[in-house]
């Protein structure tokens, strides 16, 4: 492709001729030879098609080629500029302090795996992770005090003035202990789950709509014995403890469903698929460091699902 034969050098001397309006003053800002300019500006030419500059006895002028190369030529290179400009910012060491808002899908799958990704890459940037419901952590992402929420897709009315990167779709699971009496019956009938103590998510939770919405659909209007809770941790514990019922994303559990120490309950639950990835405010441009983060989360998203394969 064309583009990829064009050098920064070849738009350096363009650029340099143009602003200085004469090869020879060109070459001495450059550096360079005058015949090494102008091999560049003839290369270039050649490689576009057209003359960019008329050359005469008063120096040199572009052509109308030359005035619509020009525009892009300099972005291109100031773009290049910026770009090294930020990654020496980012290797400022002690001087960056990035805010994310993690939800619990993410906190125990991807995200230690990205965090190690991360610091690996020598950025010396203080991390502070914060877990809360997702509608108060976009709140917060709103208004400046995290710099980014990693976790489900939130309904549109929550969207307002924020955008989303997909990352990867997951869906909501039941699980249980490994010896869950629930496990022998066959057929399973989904509102058997109403004999237990089922852990449901809070109605400020990302999956809360999904879970009710797919509940509704299989007949099962209310749960006469349910904790809600967000708490990973207590939910993890209280299925190795009980015979309880947990309603929860697969992210969260995908570890010890792999492990075989939690089992998921046989049910379809596809429709309540949702999307996971990176939400931003819509207004401003990641600072390096940041930006560097989410590739580390792009990244572990990409190992993992590879490794699910």
């Amino acid at each position: 492709m064309l583009e990829n034969r064009i050098k920064f050098r070849h738009l350096q001397c363009f650029l340099e001729v143009a602003r200085q309006g004469s090869v020879s003053r060109a070459a001495d800002v450059l550096a360079l030879t005058q015949p090494a300019v102008s091999k560049k500006l003839k290369e270039l030419e050649e490689m576009l098609g057209v003359h960019l500059m008329d050359r005469n006895k008063k120096g040199v002028e572009l052509t109308q080629f030359g005035e619509v190369f020009l525009r892009y030529a300099g972005a291109s290179v100031a773009a290049l500029r910026e770009g090294t400009s930020s990654i020496a910012q980012a290797q400022q060491r002690g001087k960056t302090l990035i805010s994310v808002g993690v939800l619990p899908t993410v906190a125990t799958s991807i995200l230690p795996q990205a965090v190690q990704r991360f610091r690996q890459g020598g950025i010396d940037a203080t991390l502070k992770l914060v877990s809360g419901p997702n509608a108060l952590l976009l709140s917060q992402l709103r208004v400046g005090e995290l710099d980014l929420v990693v976790g489900r897709l939130a309904e549109p009315e929550l969207m307002s003035g924020l955008s989303f990167q997909h990352l990867y779709s997951e869906r909501v699971t039941f699980v249980v202990r490994p010896d869950h009496p629930l496990l022998s019956s066959r057929p399973l009938n989904i509102k058997d789950i109403n004999q237990y103590t089922v852990l449901y998510p809070p109605k400020d939770s990302i999956i809360a709509a999904a879970v009710e919405r797919f509940l509704v659909a299989q007949g099962i209007g209310s749960l006469t014995d349910r904790i809600e809770t967000i708490s990973d941790g207590f939910g993890k514990e209280y299925i190795r403890q009980t015979d309880a019922v947990w309603i929860i994303s697969r992210g969260v559990v995908a570890r010890e469903i792999n492990s075989g120490e939690f089992a998921e309950l046989p049910l379809d639950t596809k429709e309540t698929l949702g999307q996971v990835g990176l939400t931003l405010r819509a207004d401003t441009l990641p600072p390096p460091a940041l930006q560097l983060l989410m590739n580390a989360v792009r990244d572990s998203a990409q190992a993992a699902e590879h490794a699910s394969r």
